[in-house]
């Protein structure tokens, strides 16, 4: 549930307990099975991210020169990979179902990110000097989805 921040912690908990039943009767039922599907292809593919990616990313990092302190993997909705400003790139296990010039490129772009915490033209031109086609990969690559 999302409220304003100066929402008291009470005032929500009495909205959701008042409204609990209305709220069930709103959200989608899952199919059980096709959850346990769900969960099956998101453990297949974290297995695949964590065999595969690290190693991809060292390869891209060791040939351009950058140095990322800590590597972890998500299953988020809506991003294929971040960057934290102490290190940390962090990508998602969707990558696994990209294209391979696609899954290179969002490599790439976190890597660029070690240098550049924005998307200025500084941020674009690094991504273009190690990836010339990154306009087409990043326009193909809104034709797909990280949630998995």
């Amino acid at each position: 549930m999302s409220v304003p921040k100066y929402t008291s912690v009470f005032l929500a908990k009495r909205f959701l307990n008042t409204n609990r039943a209305a709220i069930r009767e709103k959200l989608p039922l899952k199919d059980p099975a096709s959850q346990r599907a769900r969960d099956q292809k998101k453990k297949l593919l974290m297995k695949q991210a964590k065999d595969f990616l690290p190693y991809r990313l060292d390869y891209f990092a060791k040939l351009y020169g950058y140095h990322y302190d800590r590597l972890r993997f998500s299953h988020a909705n809506t991003r294929w990979g971040s960057c934290s400003s102490n290190g940390t790139i962090s990508l998602n296990i969707g990558l696994m179902n990209l294209p391979e010039k696609l899954r290179d490129y969002v490599l790439i772009h976190e890597l660029a990110h070690l240098n550049h915490m924005d998307h200025s033209k500084a941020f674009w031109a690094e991504v273009g000097s190690h990836d010339k086609n990154y306009r087409d990969h990043r326009r193909r690559l809104k034709g797909y989805s990280p949630s998995v």
